[in-house]
């Protein structure tokens, strides 16, 4: 007539597995999501001189003088210019005398790497002009959809001729 109360157990789950699964799923989402890469400055540094081979004279007319400030003031040949400015500046420079010029870059210690970046943009997007309007003039189509043949030649045709100067203090950017 009394009959016990048992008290109603909740059965317990099971989380062994638990563990593997969300390790799982972070290994997922770490392969499959993409991370921020840095970027860089493509440069291929030039071969040593042969035993044999004597350095090349240049004429001072040729060189193009870009410096950095440390207010990140840019100027080209002693005079301020804008990023603009310097594009065509090295784009004329380059067309007229294509082989025999040098862009000589100087950057004070105290400038930032973001101007020093956008200054080069500049100088590298000049030689892109160049060479893309040759493409179009010469194979009618893009640098981009040119084979690897045509831009080794146009890259020879206009070489990036591009000089890094001493920082000018000691120091590290911003």
């Amino acid at each position: 007539m009394f009959r016990k109360r048992y008290r109603q157990q909740i059965p317990e789950l099971n989380t062994t597995s638990t563990a593997d699964i969300s390790f799982m799923l972070l290994i997922f989402f770490l392969v499959t999501s993409s991370m921020d890469t840095e970027k860089g400055l493509m440069r291929q540094m030039a071969p040593p001189p042969l035993e044999h081979e004597t350095p090349k004279d240049i004429n001072r007319e040729s060189v193009m003088q870009v410096r950095l400030d440390a207010n990140n003031q840019l100027t080209c040949d002693g005079k301020v210019v804008t990023l603009a400015q310097l594009t065509d500046e090295v784009r004329s420079l380059a067309s007229v005398n294509r082989t025999g010029h040098v862009v000589q870059i100087q950057a004070d210690a105290k400038s930032t790497y973001d101007a020093y970046f956008h200054m080069q943009d500049a100088i590298v997007g000049a030689y892109h002009a160049l060479r893309e309007a040759y493409a179009r003039k010469h194979y009618g189509h893009a640098y981009e959809l040119c084979t690897a043949e045509q831009r080794t030649l146009m890259n020879e045709y206009y070489p990036q001729r591009i000089s890094e100067g001493e920082i000018t203090e000691e120091g590290g950017a911003r």
